[in-house]
């Protein structure tokens, strides 16, 4: 299958912009330019509550965000840590998204904006999207959230936030973490496999942009062998979170998706992936332009439910 016709004219009004590559003006001109995402012009659907507020984190006191569908008690909640390169975007670009999916699966979404690189590298980010999770398995009577149904999840950037956070509560005991979703998660920072040489170049993200996010996410040569920084290189995944990965056929990391998904099976966890064809990296932030973007949330909330055990 070759791109979706929509995928193309999304590229190609993005590729008219003239928009400078990540490493190719000051990052308050990069991050600016997100401020140009499709996503932060699309109509939001009502929820029963979409609350702001901050925590205490390691290091500074952090925003959430709690989209809460209705107002039954005991619901299943999912910790969300966006994408963006650790460097990159905020919460009003995923509201969309996040929206439908807690609508769509009737559960509680607390989504973090975590502290970003450079300014604040490894492992400030991460410590952000774990002290998260302690903060919600903590507060889960005055959320009205189900203590045994929490899981965590994240797009690209926030997909290794998630892989690692659910790590870090298998080795600390947390607790047994319900489910990980993990969608496009860039989880190997070597990179060297097919889909990073074949989609480098042309399809959003690219491969020269990826390396660049981790130059400013790993500012510590030392850090490269930690799990909880490229939870790759953890040894062995048995005992984490049953597993969602979700990979786009036209994107650098497409490879490094299906690759930790097999990682994830050869170590006996419970795992499903799925790969979108004709789509690229981003594409669950595009609900304005491919119907995907729904299909996905769709099947988001399908699998979450059903390791759940709910019916929808």
């Amino acid at each position: 299958m070759g791109l979706k016709p929509e995928i193309i004219k999304h590229l190609a009004e993005r590729a008219a912009l003239g928009l400078p590559a990540v490493w190719q003006a000051p990052l308050a001109e990069i991050r600016k330019n997100t401020h140009t995402h499709i996503a932060l012009t699309q109509p939001l659907i009502d929820l029963f509550a979409v609350e702001h507020k901050f925590i205490p984190g390691p290091t500074a006191d952090l925003p959430i965000r709690i989209y809460r569908p209705t107002d039954e008690k005991n619901l299943p909640a999912l910790v969300f840590f966006h994408g963006g390169g650790w460097v990159l975007n905020f919460l009003d670009i995923y509201e969309p998204a996040l929206r439908s999916i807690a609508k769509g699966g009737n559960f509680v979404i607390i989504a973090v904006q975590y502290q970003k690189a450079p300014e604040h590298p490894y492992p400030t980010p991460f410590n952000d999207c774990y002290a998260t999770l302690e903060w919600v398995v903590s507060h889960a009577q005055e959320l009205s959230i189900d203590p045994e149904s929490i899981g965590v999840g994240g797009d690209s950037a926030g997909g290794n936030l998630a892989s690692a956070v659910a790590l870090k509560a298998r080795d600390t005991k947390l607790i047994p973490l319900a489910f990980q979703l993990l969608i496009y998660p860039c989880n190997e920072m070597q990179m060297q496999y097919p889909s990073a040489t074949e989609f480098a170049e042309g399809f959003g993200l690219t491969t020269k942009s990826m390396r660049w996010f981790w130059d400013k996410y790993l500012t510590n040569s030392e850090h490269h062998s930690d799990p909880y920084a490229v939870p790759a290189r953890a040894t062995d995944l048995k005992g984490v979170a049953p597993a969602i990965v979700i990979a786009a056929q036209f994107d650098p990391l497409t490879d490094d998706a299906r690759q930790y998904y097999q990682k994830l099976v050869t170590s006996s966890v419970p795992a499903i992936y799925k790969e979108y064809g004709g789509q690229i990296h981003g594409f669950f932030n595009l609900s304005g332009v491919t119907e995907d973007a729904y299909l996905l949330y769709s099947d988001i909330t399908f699998e979450i439910n059903a390791i759940l055990g709910r019916g929808q």
